[in-house]
Parts: structure tokens; C-alpha cells; sequence
């Protein structure tokens, strides 16, 4: 299982990006909630379409969930489409991370 959550900062212990097509960061936890990558979002500047482009770009990654301070309705549609789950969450990254993977008994 893959958990992206969406950054201001890329480091673990960033707070969750209010934001979540237009992120600055998005993190990669693996199931024990440990940090597998960073990616700079190529979409948080710039035209419509941001939140359809980073749920293609996370589902390629092999995202399983995604978690932002606030998803809007578009945003959830395009992660919907990609088969990803998605929660609202705040605070730090890592330990959202780590709720989200203790949720699912790992």
C-alpha cells in the first residue's frame, strides 16, 4: 500500500497542504508509514485541470490513498476515476501517514 499526502514542505514532518490539486509536495508513505519518495508537483502553478493531472500522476506512482487538508469535488471525481481513496486530513504528514496505515491494520 502506497499513501501520498499532500505537502507544503518535503520533508516528514511538514504540515498537510490545505490544497490538494495544487500541493507544493506530495509525499509517499509505504504501509508502515515510512517515507518512500518526494515529488515536487509539476501542476501548482498554471491552468485548470490541476487536481485531474496529479490523480493520473499519483495512480502511476501506485498511490492507494490521498490525503490533503481540503479535496474538492473535482479533485475527488479525478481520484475516484483512478481507483484511489481519499481523506481530509491536517497536521503533519508522518503521522497522518501512520493513521492512515494503522486504519488498515498494518
Amino acid at each position: 500500500m502506497k499513501i501520498a499526502i499532500a505537502t507544503i514542505e518535503k520533508k516528514e514532518d511538514a504540515e498537510i497542504s490545505g490544497r490538494a490539486g495544487r500541493a507544493p509536495y506530495y509525499l509517499i508513505f509505504n504501509e508502515k508509514g515510512e517515507l518512500l519518495e518526494t515529488i515536487s508537483n509539476p501542476f501548482a502553478v498554471g491552468g485548470g485541470g490541476a487536481g485531474f493531472a496529479v490523480a493520473k500522476m499519483l495512480a502511476d506512482k501506485g498511490v492507494n490513498i490521498f490525503a490533503a487538508g481540503v479535496i474538492g469535488g473535482n479533485m475527488a471525481g479525478a481520484l475516484k476515476e483512478r481507483g484511489l481513496e481519499f481523506r481530509e486530513k491536517t497536521g503533519l504528514a508522518q503521522k497522518a501517514a501512520q493513521e492512515i496505515a494503522d486504519s488498515f491494520g498494518s
